[in-house]
């Protein structure tokens, strides 16, 4: 890099230098040190001891920080970190330093201003915007001001003072800040100050209460006054008021959704924006080369950040970071933008910022554009470091067109239908009635039976919920039927199965029930792929397409194409860090646990639709959510009980069924139980409600639905028993009073979450219970099973000709009577059985050891995992596990067979 001498390239720095023989051996000693975190107030100290006032102190302060900054930057001594971080902590001292002076003189005069509801004394809140309140401050930026005070009132008038109320005092104070700050005196100014970005704009009071603040945002905030809140940052006030207005604010900024909306209102921002830089370039073409406002400029960069902000900020809190820089590099963190793109944008950004800031350097004006004239941009490029204005040319369009295409790439306009198909969904928006010409669209797009598919479209756009909707709404949903439609004609015609009248409806339900939030169709316009894959998952199941309608949130899953399943170690970890920043909002955890649990489950879902899962590692992984999600519902539900008596409850949940023999499905219910070993006097009363809460929290119906249906019919004691047993008192039942079928059920049975030693102690009474030696009771125990079975049999409602996969002889059920009689059988001898290893591999375990033929237990081995894939299947479908008896009657004779050899 080649080296500029501030001299050589600041007129500002040579005209200050030359005006004060003190200052070239100041500057020099200044430049030595780092000025990220100079000690301004000792600086300050030394201007004011020679015994001239604040004002004309602040700005010596100033420009000796510019001057020592312009010299460290273009000696390569200071990277831009340092610059902006020094000119944002000048901008926040000498914001503290005279409004703290100011304040004084004014309580002087008028006594302190009281709050009229609280009666404590009110302090104004500075709220630093745009770039001072992102901590990346130009070195000569206006700062953008926002002046808030807590609450009406009036100050409190002693004697010789005038009483003015709340308001009032803090618009006087106001405008003496900004003239302590802005006023261009013998010494210059300070930081000029724009107050443009208050309520109301330049038309609004220069001071707001909190009230006013919120009832402004509520009521007449807009897209764009978003975008700038983000960097809202308090540089003075009391903490319990800077609380206070960042809960006003943070509902507007951030939505607790995910608001895909904001991309097309960045969009149409940032149109207008291009548009005033190109009518200024036009009437001023020497002011060109905008390297903020213009093409692939430094607002296009911030804007991709920001826009990510605005949409995830609600749900994910590291996502509200003030900084570009660091938002962008929480981007690539949180896999939202390719580690690569973050940093050539960082590169970009670090680019032109220091361009802008060389280009300031030149006079200390406020300005973004390239000089007219050759012999300054020649300078300018020598303080690039370059050699010549052409190769500085070259690499800022090198820069600028990166940027830009990367802007492109999220903000154009993908909703926009080709013009050939466009006539044609005006003519359904203009006539709804013309269903022969939509006939005729989607019988030449392939579909199977255009006509029904015509009737569907027509009774959709009819229906009051569409009729109601906003005009643009309504357009966006036009625009997305009419890409959807070719997507539907590919993919069924893709798969070779399903119809096109089933995938259109399945679509159409989802789009009719999300169509009034417009966050989910703009996702879906933003975003074509996206719809691709709705599209292709709800041709693939209408359980699917039913699961995504009742959860559109999820669709933010299908925009993640990392793919692949998340181990469960990071996702308990990620769920209990969101769970501890909603500890005080109990309904915001029930919707967090939902959250997790259904992108979790949708994500499998995916993976399975593709192929790329078993039945059984489904189950596996379904099964290891669930642990997740029963662990943290513990965990934090103990700490909603007031009363409890320990930090860390001694208190276990016990999986039974589906959960324990990691078999579970998308919408199994969870068979558990509750034990606690704990000698306290509050120990029952408190596990109970522990328990109580737990099923509450699972169950309970929420705008993010429920988790899971919960039973705990297999306690000591069915329904008659206590809901929360101490595993004295279960060890006791499980040897004493429990029936054969209550030992069946414990040999799927296995700890799930709570107390790993309570874990332990129900693992031993486990092993005790299903080793028990019951040869002596052998006919007993085999009749006890026959006979429970039978009860199930009996319960079951008839199906007619159709096979139900559990339930028929033959069946899933009956085969895992077989393996449970056989565990309390033979487990006295075969300590290896007791394993809760599945089903299958029992059934394996059997044969090696020869209590069951090798080939019969391979072929019962082999029906139940067809039979276990069928009924996935057809709930995938969202249809009964009922098929056609001869499709699995082969299988189901082995089941019988064995079954015969077993227990007859």
């Amino acid at each position: 890099m080649t080296l500029i001498s501030a001299a050589c390239a600041s007129r500002w720095y040579q005209r200050w230098i030359d005006a004060a023989p003190d200052r070239p051996e100041r500057v020099a000693r200044l430049a030595q040190l780092s000025l990220a975190r100079p000690d301004f107030g000792a600086l300050l100290d030394t201007e004011l001891a020679a015994g001239i006032p604040l004002p004309r102190a602040m700005r010596r302060l100033r420009n000796l920080l510019l001057a020592g900054l312009i010299r460290r930057d273009l000696e390569g001594l200071a990277d831009l970190d340092e610059v902006v971080t020094a000119m944002t902590g000048l901008a926040d001292f000498a914001i503290r330093t005279h409004l703290h002076d100011l304040m004084a003189e004014q309580v002087a005069a008028h006594g302190m201003p009281i709050g009229a509801d609280s009666g404590r004394p009110q302090e104004m809140m500075v709220l630093a915007m745009g770039k001072q309140g992102g901590g990346e401050l130009n070195v000569s930026s206006d700062i953008d001001l926002i002046f808030v005070y807590p609450e009406d009132g009036e100050t409190a008038a002693g004697p010789g003072q005038r009483a003015l109320s709340n308001h009032e005092f803090f618009v006087r104070l106001g405008r003496k800040l900004i003239g302590a700050l802005s006023e261009v005196i013998e010494d210059g100014f300070t930081f000029r100050v724009d107050m443009a970005l208050r309520p109301n704009g330049k038309s609004g009071p220069l001071a707001a209460s909190l009230n006013m603040v919120e009832e402004y945002l509520i009521v007449q905030g807009r897209e764009w006054e978003r975008y700038a809140w983000v960097k809202a940052r308090a540089v003075t006030g009391v903490e319990e008021d800077i609380e206070a207005l960042d809960a006003i604010v943070r509902p507007f900024v951030f939505r607790r959704y995910l608001d895909f909306g904001v991309i097309d209102a960045i969009r149409n921002m940032h149109a207008q924006i291009r548009a005033e830089v190109k009518r200024q370039e036009r009437l001023h073409p020497d002011r060109s080369n905008n390297v903020k406002l213009g093409r692939g400029g430094i607002r296009e960069i911030e804007f991709l950040a920001q826009v990510f902000q605005l949409i995830r900020g609600g749900r994910d809190p590291a996502l509200r970071e003030r900084s570009t820089r660091q938002t962008l590099r929480l981007l690539a963190e949180r896999e939202l933008m390719p580690p690569a793109t973050v940093e050539r944008l960082l590169e970009a950004y670090t680019f032109l910022r220091n361009l802008e800031h060389r280009l300031q350097y030149l006079d200390d004006a406020q300005t973004h554009t390239l000089p007219p004239l050759d012999p300054e941009r020649e300078l300018v490029a020598h303080m690039m470091g370059l050699p010549d204005v052409p190769t500085l040319l070259a690499r800022l369009e090198e820069q600028r067109a990166f940027v830009a295409a990367e802007f492109d790439d999220m903000f154009a306009d993908k909703s926009a239908a080709p013009d050939e198909e466009r006539a044609e969904l005006e003519a359904i928006a203009a006539d709804p009635e013309q269903v022969v010409a939509i006939e005729a669209h989607l019988a030449a797009l392939g579909f199977g039976d255009p006509a029904d598919g015509a009737r569907r479209l027509v009774a959709t756009w009819q229906a009051p919920r569409l009729q109601s909707l906003p005009d643009a709404s309504r357009a966006r949903l036009l625009s997305l039927v009419n890409l959807a439609l070719p997507q539907v004609a590919a993919t069924v015609k893709e798969s070779g199965v399903g119809s096109h009248g089933a995938t259109l409806g399945r679509l159409l339900d989802f789009l009719e029930a999300v169509a009034r939030r417009s966050a989910y169709l703009s996702l879906l316009s933003e975003y074509p792929h996206t719809l691709e894959r709705v599209i292709r998952m709800m041709h693939a199941s209408g359980w699917a397409a039913t699961f995504l309608t009742q959860h559109p949130i999820l669709l933010d899953e299908l925009l993640d194409d990392r793919g692949g399943i998340d181990d469960p170690a990071q996702v308990a970890a990620s769920l209990d860090a969101r769970l501890q920043e909603a500890e005080v909002d109990t309904e915001r955890q029930l919707d967090i646990l939902r959250e997790t649990h259904h992108a979790q489950q949708f994500r499998l879902l995916a993976l399975d639709l593709a192929g790329e899962l078993s039945v059984e590692r489904l189950a596996d992984h379904l099964s290891a959510l669930a642990d997740v999600v029963v662990a943290a519902t513990v965990r934090w539900a103990w700490k909603t009980v007031a009363s409890r008596h320990v930090e860390e409850p001694r208190f276990a949940v016990i999986a039974y069924g589906k959960l324990g023999g990691k078999e579970l499905g998308y919408v199994s219910d969870l068979d558990v139980i509750f034990l606690f070993d704990d000698e306290d006097d509050m120990a029952p009363s408190n596990y109970a409600r522990l328990a109580q809460r737990f099923i509450t929290w699972m169950t309970a119906h929420t705008p993010a639905g429920i988790l899971f249906d919960i039973d705990t019919a297999l306690r000591p004691d069915g329904a008659s028993g206590m809901l929360v047993s101490s595993v004295a008192a279960f060890e006791r039942y499980q040897r004493q009073s429990a029936w054969v079928w209550e030992h069946q059920a414990l040999t799927r049975a296995r700890f799930c979450a709570g107390d790993a030693a309570i874990g332990a102690r129900f693992e031993a009474i486990r092993e005790e219970v299903l080793r028990r030696n019951r040869e002596a009771q052998a006919a007993e125990l085999k009749a006890d099973v026959v006979k429970m079975r039978q009860r199930m049999h009996d319960a079951a409602p008839g199906h007619g000709v159709l096979f139900d996969l559990k339930q028929d002889a033959g069946g899933m059920i009956d085969l895992e009577f077989i393996v449970q009689y056989l565990v309390l059988r033979h487990a006295h001898l075969y300590p290896q059985l007791t394993a809760n290893v599945g089903n299958i591999a029992l059934l394996h375990r059997f044969s090696e050891l020869g209590l069951i033929d090798r080939m019969l237990a391979s072929a019962a081995a082999d029906a139940y995992r067809v039979m276990r894939k069928l009924q996935h299947q057809r709930r995938l479908q969202g249809q009964e596990a009922r098929v056609d008896a001869a499709l699995v009657a082969a299988h189901a004779a082995r089941v019988t067979e064995l079954w015969k050899n077993c227990l007859e």
